[in-house]
């Protein structure tokens, strides 16, 4: 089971016009009998949802306010994650004769058209908020906090990824915490930008599409829907094209003789799944990977590891773990990679992580006899990473049900054919082959494909590090860009994200103001270190023939383009 959980917004999503179907709420209770954890994450105000949905104590969390509070149904405990709204802000509305005014624990909400209201305000105050639209309802929270925000701390309070939930919305506060989840599902009502990101649009509206979503999850787990968002990268063929892999439960073998560039390779897909927030586990037996920076190495030469503390360390979501065999005897680590396996295998079942085992010496591990045992299940092997000098020497079991083959080193198209023989595999079509610095045979075995030669872009991870924190991380105050503007403003932007939603609510009198100055490309210059996305709003900036609109959407657009991964049409 891939996916653990699933969350959904309220309004516009289970709901219709604040009504919840009876047969929504029984697809809910299918669902939460499967064994999946139910968690709504929305907008609303928690005592304004317990009056509208009592049935809200099926569900495991309720991530309310759009992301600024957790209620537990079943304990009816609740946790601010940020502070409490401002008395003045609420004051200043009213005063400006605001209506109507709703506020919880954090939140403070309204319609437009007082959004402009709400802006003045705020800069009048001087205070840190920021404004999100939904469907025209203008909602007020501390910067940076959002339903994506509020996942995560739901997520981490029940030792779960992300990457193991489902996620269900229709309107622009969806947006965050849908873009965390594995899968995302907008329903058909949903606004059109959340249909063009969504991994899948449901063929009903409202409630009828969740229940057409939680059948399809229960059925197969969305076996036959192809869902490319997550795929991470491994590098690009000679034509230039991106070669990718499915970043859950894809089975791969890096092969090649001592020295050839195997470990570079694994470190490789290692950072990119660690960038992304995949967690692994590494047996390391020659302590190769002990200088990795995105874990916690456990063992060294004269002491080993033991399976407790593997465990205790991969509790937390965030930890990857290379476990260091130097101070076993060769002759043990087999013995001790059969007790740690299964806790694993347990630890999958009960959280989906570790999302990828990653076994080197593989044939040591899993040497040519051997034979799983009878409680074996055949999908405890997804999510696997074997690293070998031949394939030859790793047991059949292991490589019949390969998604992937990178040969490095001499005479690849060898190892290829004999991987084939071995696993009894197709035999592709094979040419001499003469790899360069970097780069790899890859072969998909079970798609019938030829064998082609990949260069391993590693350099590219470092990049992705760079996009991620500047997109979504914290700058902190002296390099984040403060919206200020003839009104005196003090809207702060730590990331991109925040900047574009900014950017979004500021008067045109604002926007000009640091565009007339040549702030924007100055801070993408200097801070977020992006010279395109500088060289446009330098175009922006110097044009006199555009309208104020036309070139702040021309700023945003290139930040969508640059910092949102791409999500391919379905």
């Amino acid at each position: 089971m891939k996916y653990l959980a699933a969350a959904f917004d309220y309004d516009g999503t289970l709901a219709s016009d604040g009504r919840v179907f009876p047969s929504t709420v029984a697809a809910l209770k299918r669902l939460k009998e499967s064994g999946r954890k139910v968690l709504m994450v929305t907008g609303r105000e928690i005592d304004d949802l317990l009056r509208v949905f009592p049935e809200v104590e099926m569900f495991d969390l309720v991530v309310a306010e759009n992301g600024a509070l957790i209620y537990d149904p079943a304990t009816k405990k609740e946790q601010k994650l940020t502070e409490d709204c401002s008395e003045d802000l609420l004051a200043a509305l009213k005063k400006r004769d605001v209506k109507p005014i709703n506020h919880g624990r954090c939140i403070i909400s309204t319609w437009e058209p007082f959004h402009q209201a709400t802006i003045d305000a705020i800069k009048e105050l001087g205070l840190e908020l920021q404004i999100i639209f939904n469907k025209g309802s203008v909602m007020v929270l501390p910067s940076g906090v959002n339903k994506g925000t509020g996942l995560i701390a739901a997520c981490e309070q029940m030792g779960l990824s992300p990457h193991n939930v489902i996620g269900g919305g229709d309107a622009e506060n969806d947006h965050a915490f849908m873009s965390l989840c594995q899968v995302a599902v907008a329903v058909s009502n949903a606004l059109p930008a959340v249909k063009e990101r969504a991994d899948l649009v449901t063929t009903r509206d409202h409630g009828a599409g969740i229940e057409e979503m939680i059948d399809m999850l229960l059925k197969d787990e969305f076996a036959n829907c192809k869902m490319t968002r997550h795929d991470q990268l491994l590098g690009k063929n000679l034509e230039g094209a991106e070669v990718k892999f499915a970043a859950l439960g894809t089975n791969i073998l890096i092969a090649g003789p001592s020295g050839s560039g195997k470990s570079n390779a694994t470190l490789g897909i290692l950072d990119t799944l660690a960038q992304a927030d995949y967690q692994f586990c590494l047996i390391d037996p020659e302590g190769d990977y002990e200088a990795f920076g995105n874990s916690v190495v456990l063992g060294d030469a004269k002491r080993s590891p033991s399976a407790d503390e593997v465990m205790q360390l991969l509790k937390n979501p965030q930890s990857n773990a290379i476990v260091n065999l130097l101070g076993l005897k060769l002759e043990d680590r087999p013995a001790f990679f059969s007790a740690l396996f299964p806790r694993l295998q347990e630890m999958r079942g009960d959280f989906g992580r570790p999302h990828y085992i990653v076994i080197d010496e593989a044939h040591h591990i899993f040497p040519k006899d051997w034979q799983p045992a009878e409680s074996f299940v055949p999908h405890q092997l997804k999510g696997l990473i074997t690293i070998t000098v031949h394939p030859t020497t790793v047991s059949p079991v292991i490589l019949k049900d390969l998604d992937f083959l990178l040969t490095i080193g001499e005479e690849p198209e060898s190892t290829v054919r004999n991987l084939a023989e071995v696993a009894g595999y197709k035999m592709p079509k094979l040419k001499r082959t003469k790899l360069g610095k970097g780069q790899s045979l890859v072969w998909c075995p079970r798609t019938g494909d030829a064998p082609q030669v990949v260069e391993l872009e590693l350099s590219n991870i470092e990049r992705r590090r760079h996009r991620r924190k500047y997109a979504e991380g914290y700058l902190g105050e002296e390099r984040s860009f403060y919206f200020t503007g003839p009104h005196k403003l003090k809207l702060r932007a730590q990331n991109l994200i925040t900047f574009s939603q900014l950017a979004n609510g500021v008067d045109d009198a604002t926007w000009l103001y640091h565009l007339k100055r040549h702030e924007y490309s100055k801070w993408f210059k200097e801070i977020i270190k992006d010279d395109t996305l500088a060289e446009v709003a330098r175009g922006v900036e110097d044009s006199e023939n555009i309208s104020t609109e036309e070139g702040k959407q021309r700023v945003l657009n290139a930040i969508e383009e640059r910092y949102t991964l791409p999500v391919e049409s379905k």
